[in-house]
């Protein structure tokens, strides 16, 4: 996991309602800046089946050692029984941004 910095944290849900939901809860708990959601058809594997659905995608932009806390509301409010739950690294951003991720977040 990475400590300090900047992240990007991306989970998918079943519909834009259950994403919309959990961008609610970590803006209000202060865990994101911005959760940006978009409609996505994935395909996966899941118990051995080919799966193609439709979903809704969130680029949850704050800071990288927030991490766990922001997993914890995801997996304690998800319908998935596995959701998508990565961390990408920021590793350069416009300053004013990322002061700006500072502010939002705690």
């Amino acid at each position: 996991m990475i400590q300090n910095g900047y992240s990007m944290i991306i989970t998918t849900c079943a519909d834009k309602e259950a994403a919309k939901a959990i961008a609610k809860i970590l803006l209000e708990k202060r865990l994101a800046a911005c959760v940006q959601m978009l409609p996505v058809e994935s395909m996966y594997v899941w118990q051995g089946k080919i799966c193609d659905d439709h979903e809704t995608i969130l680029f949850i932009k704050s800071k990288a050692g927030l991490f766990d806390e922001i997993a914890a509301v995801i997996k304690e409010n998800h319908s998935y029984e596995v959701p998508e739950i990565i961390q990408v690294p920021i590793t350069a951003g416009l300053p004013e941004y990322l002061k700006w991720i500072d502010e939002c977040v705690e």
